[in-house]
């Protein structure tokens, strides 16, 4: 699935958001990345969600040179970052009527794929509230069941559990493990052990922009 040889990310002539970084991650695997925060993780994705340019070496995704990846044709990718993006003046509804006709969804399948959501994740109170009067957990929460409409090849999550409730919590997870499924490749970036265990079989040590074989 991805493939990384030598890659580096500099964003001074000093500094090195990432050095050196080689791994390879398969098909429908599910790995965390784990390190402080400023520690690279969150760059790795970045380049990975093409949000970010690499300074040099070789980034293969499905065996494609990143740089020739387009995500609306190769690869079904989710990508949640610390940050949610929205149209902040539009409503929960308008959010979800907006992607999935950017996926190209027909009018009867975008009403019914909202309804279903708006059932099942109990979201009749706040469908008509505009993002920008919703908190950071619920946008976090409306990140992950906005990926729920299609299948995913590869889904990553940035580091969101820092800051939020246990109960947020433990709905994140469950809808991440239900995106993720058997199928799905899964990176989660997080700095707490536990959020690694409870989602993934493979843990990778990111520390000063380099991998390490442990935080201790």
């Amino acid at each position: 699935m991805i493939r990384v040889n030598n890659l580096f990310l500099r964003y001074t002539r000093e500094f090195y958001a990432l050095y050196n970084i080689n791994m390879e991650i398969e098909d429908n695997e599910k790995v965390a990345f784990i390190g402080e925060d400023e520690s690279g993780k969150t760059s790795l994705l970045r380049i990975f969600s093409k949000l970010e340019k690499l300074t040099k070496g070789e980034v293969f995704i499905k065996e494609i040179p990143l740089d020739k990846l387009n995500y609306k044709t190769d690869l079904s990718a989710g990508y949640v970052p610390a940050s949610p993006v929205f149209l902040e003046k539009k409503s929960v509804y308008e959010n979800f009527k907006y992607v999935l006709k950017n996926w190209g969804f027909d009018d009867n399948e975008i009403e019914s794929k909202i309804n279903s959501v708006i059932i099942e994740y109990s979201l009749e109170k706040i469908k008509d509230t505009k993002i920008k009067e919703l908190t950071l957990e619920e946008k976090y929460i409306l990140s992950l069941i906005r990926l729920t409409f299609r299948e995913l090849d590869l889904l990553m999550v940035d580091n969101i559990f820092d800051k939020v409730s246990e109960t947020t919590k433990e709905v994140a997870l469950s809808i991440i493990k239900k995106l993720a499924g058997k199928k799905t490749t899964l990176i989660v970036a997080t700095t707490k052990e536990e959020i690694a265990n409870r989602l993934c079989k493979r843990k990778l040590y990111f520390k000063y922009g380099s991998l390490v074989d442990s935080l201790a």
